[in-house]
């Protein structure tokens, strides 16, 4: 079009031309003066040169119209089957796109606006402001949603044209691995066919009982012509049995030969891999009775099945075949998995992978499903590997296979069973838990009782009075029961904790004199520190009784060793601290501790070791490997909570000895190095840094005491009104309410947490409805970090029980100061 334009033009130009100079002959003939033609001619070409400059940026523009792109082109240009093509404009407006990028997203939408779920979208979208930018980027593993939710595209970005004002989108399909797509190519192709000349004629069918997949031998004796698409028919439909219960192909009529048909259901394939959407599918394999795999005729007891086994390898469900007398003939890998088989060694007979328990129900079942008719069931076996948990193994007669007499499936449920056993494990220590926070709680109520009754005695008694000595022996044993109650609060992980910045050496110090007279003269204490330790925060008196708690078990256990060995019970207990940085943590290779600075303490001793089956059990509740009467099975259980509350980790492990056998045991405790926002370490503070504020607080104040408790609450109304304040008490959360809506008018509210009817944290949100600004000093058996989690209050404040009437004096005083 563009030539013939430029032909017409050229035409044109020649006609004026010719008309120029015949004009310019006329003037010459008529006037007779060369001189005038000349200078009549000369005009004209300058007035033509000028017309053509002129006109020729029209002629340019002209041009410019005529050649709009053609996207034709382009498109015919871009024509790929394998990779989806699009060009996009500055407003992300389709211009063209190829046909495989029309297939796989139409035509309404321009990338990024396709049919991706949310974070695919939100990866393309920035790969489209990357190219805009940078001229070029890419997306990868961009997934589809909906109706496409199996399918995912690696995208590449390019800005291109001669503005730089195109986006050029080039989108690849991702081959997702499909076992059982793949499994149903090989049964319709030459793996099928070889089969089928063998005898074997193999089909793929799906639950609703419609074949998937079949090879041309079942479809030449089931519908005449290998070639036949057999996908969608119904299964059953093409065969029929007899009076016998014998199978035939239904086209073949009584001119057939019976088939065994072995039937090997691939359990929910859904969950066996990506992009694997069927569920249940089953290989159904068809054989002419008394023909072998191997092709032809056996006799009985001889042959092979090579091909089959060749086929068993590949399915991702563990498989294994025995013969007659219940020998192993084959099993693939992932039945070896599930089995616990180390290496590709299968033992001799099936009843050799399960617990002794289990062997003779095994056996009979093997020989029960070799003989007689074809059937098949399930047996529930104990596994060798994990003897706690039972397995399904699943059972099925097959006949017409040479050796081959029962077909034996085993899932691999190990990741199953140990997450059962963490779920139960962690309802088992919540639950205990739970019971030993409330007994501590109602406990403390009683020693609160007791120990501010003792206080209030011995305000009238001076020392050398006879009843003096008694009642100090009362509030020191208080004090013992106080000191088990917090004990299962640290085995519940509900203690109070009040941590500080320390050095783990300054601990072991600390406790170094009373762990060498709980050890003993006979057993030697090593102490090792290692240079450069980072900090860290936790509560000093907490972790001298983890290390305490630890030495004792230490010690026991060299002493039982002793005893057993007849000798002096020597031994030796080593504590060491060790500076674990990020990378050696992240050369452990493990998914427990995250990646951090870590200081490390580590307790060993000489006491021959755990036994390998208690290592998963030793921080269980109540679980002890000591005598009875020497061990409540409270104290690792203890350490474990109090380690986790301080937001460290634990491990134990057996030392190694010689000739093979185990020294001792060994734990190691993991606390996370202390910084402060800024990431530097703090300095840690030494004692004598630590000055107790002076109480400023003369006395004096109105304060309301609400308490379920009678004894607790007499106590507390004793203590304060002893310190001059005014006292007005409640019994529960009610009355207290009650109190402040009638006008009370009250400087501090005291209360217990948990209340019948109405308790102290809901108490308080309606009394600042009325007081806004009253500060709440609640009492409790609690954590205070755990109430602190459950109550956002503003101005609250907390003192643990049991308390001294001292203690709790001190506590309102301070909060009282504080507010003025």
């Amino acid at each position: 079009m563009i030539g013939e334009h430029i032909a017409a033009r050229r035409a044109d130009a020649a006609i004026v031309g010719g008309a120029l100079l015949v004009s310019v002959i006329l003037i010459w003939v008529v006037t007779g003066a060369a001189s005038v033609a000349a200078a009549y001619g000369g005009g004209l070409l300058v007035l033509g040169a000028l017309g053509w400059v002129v006109s020729r940026p029209r002629a340019v523009k002209e041009t410019g119209e005529l050649a709009v792109p053609d996207w034709s082109v382009t498109v015919s240009a871009i024509e790929r089957p394998d990779c989806g093509v699009a060009i996009t404009d500055k407003a992300n407006r389709l211009v063209c796109a190829n046909r495989a990028y029309i297939d796989w997203f139409g035509v309404g939408n321009a990338p990024p606006a396709l049919g991706f779920d949310p974070a695919s979208m939100e990866l393309a979208a920035r790969a489209a402001r990357i190219a805009w930018r940078d001229g070029v980027a890419a997306a990868d593993l961009l997934r589809g949603a909906d109706g496409q939710a199996h399918r995912s595209w690696h995208a590449e970005v390019v800005r291109a044209g001669r503005g730089e004002d195109y986006l050029v989108w080039r989108f690849t399909a991702l081959s997702v691995a499909d076992p059982l797509a793949d499994l149903g190519d090989r049964i319709a192709g030459v793996f099928g066919a070889t089969l089928s000349r063998a005898g074997i004629e193999s089909v793929l069918v799906g639950p609703e009982g419609a074949i998937r997949a079949a090879s041309s031998g079942f479809a030449y004796r089931a519908a005449g012509d290998e070639n036949a698409t057999m996908a969608g028919q119904d299964f059953v439909t093409l065969l029929r049995s007899d009076e016998r219960d014998r199978i035939f192909f239904a086209r073949e009529g009584r001119k057939g030969t019976p088939q065994t048909l072995v039937h090997v259901p691939l359990g929910d394939a859904a969950k066996d891999g990506p992009g694997v959407h069927a569920t249940a599918l089953s290989l159904m394999l068809l054989l002419d009775a008394g023909v072998g795999v191997g092709g032809g005729v056996v006799a009985e007891g001889v042959g092979g099945a090579p091909q089959l086994e060749a086929l068993l390898s590949q399915l991702p469900l563990g498989l294994a075949m025995t013969d007659r007398d219940g020998r192993f003939l084959f099993a693939n890998a992932a039945f070896l998995r599930a089995a616990g088989v180390d290496g590709r060694v299968l033992p001799p007979y099936p009843s050799d992978l399960v617990v002794k328990d289990d062997k003779g129900p095994l056996v009979d079942a093997v020989r029960r499903y070799a003989q007689g008719p074809a059937s098949s069931g399930d047996l529930a076996v104990r596994l060798q590997r994990m003897a706690d948990e039972p397995v399904s193994l699943g059972l099925a007669g097959v006949r017409g296979m040479g050796d081959a007499a029962v077909l034996l499936s085993l899932a691999d449920t190990t990741e199953e069973a140990r997450l059962k056993r963490q779920v139960a494990q962690a309802t088992k220590m919540q639950a205990v838990g739970q019971l030993a926070g409330g007994v501590a709680h109602d406990f403390n109520n009683v020693l609160t009782a007791i120990i501010g009754y003792c206080d209030l005695m011995l305000l009238r008694h001076t020392p050398g009075d006879s009843d003096y000595d008694d009642i100090q022996q009362i509030r020191a044993n208080s004090n013992r029961a106080a000191s088990l109650t917090r004990q299962l609060l640290a085995f519940s992980r509900q203690q109070t904790l009040r941590p500080e910045v320390l050095q783990m050496p300054d601990v072991v110090a600390e406790v170094s004199q009373l762990l060498k007279r709980l050890l003993g003269e006979k057993i030697q204490f090593k102490v090792n520190h290692d240079r450069e330790l980072g900090a860290v925060r936790a509560d000093p008196q907490q972790l001298e009784q983890v290390i305490i708690n630890l030495a004792v078990n230490a010690r026991d256990a060299m002493q039982a060793r002793a005893e057993r060995a007849g000798g002096d019970g020597t031994g030796t207990l080593t504590m060491v601290t060790r500076r674990i940085a990020a990378t050696d943590v992240r050369r452990m290779k493990g998914n427990v501790i995250p990646i951090g600075d870590y200081t490390a303490l580590i307790v060993e001793d000489t006491g021959g070791g755990i036994p390998p089956e208690h290592l998963g059990k030793i921080f269980e509740p109540f679980f002890t490997t000591k005598e009875k009467g020497r061990g409540t099975g409270l104290g690792l259980s203890t350490v474990y909570g109090i380690v986790k509350q301080s937001g460290g980790f634990i491990f134990a492990e057996n030392v190694p000895g010689q000739n093979g056998g185990t020294l001792g045991a060994r734990f190691i405790i993991y606390l996370p190095v202390h910084r402060t926002a800024d990431g530097i370490r703090p300095p840690v503070r030494a004692e004598q840094d630590k000055v107790e504020p002076a109480q400023e607080w003369s006395g004096g104040g109105r304060i309301l005491l609400v308490e379920d408790e009678d004894t607790v609450r007499a106590v507390a109304e004793r203590a304060l009104a002893r310190q001059g304040y005014d006292v007005t008490t409640a019994t529960d959360g009610e009355e207290g309410l009650e109190h402040v809506r009638k006008g009370g008018v009250f400087d501090l509210v005291v209360s217990d947490v948990v209340m019948p009817t109405m308790d102290g944290p809901a108490m308080a949100r309606e009394i600042r409805k009325v007081a806004s600004g009253l500060p709440v000093l609640f009492m409790s058996g609690y954590a205070e970090a755990q109430l602190r989690d459950q109550i956002d209050l503003e101005n609250m404040y907390f003192i643990p029980k049991p308390f001294s009437v001292q203690q709790i004096g001190d506590k309102v005083a301070e909060i009282l100061t504080s507010g003025r």
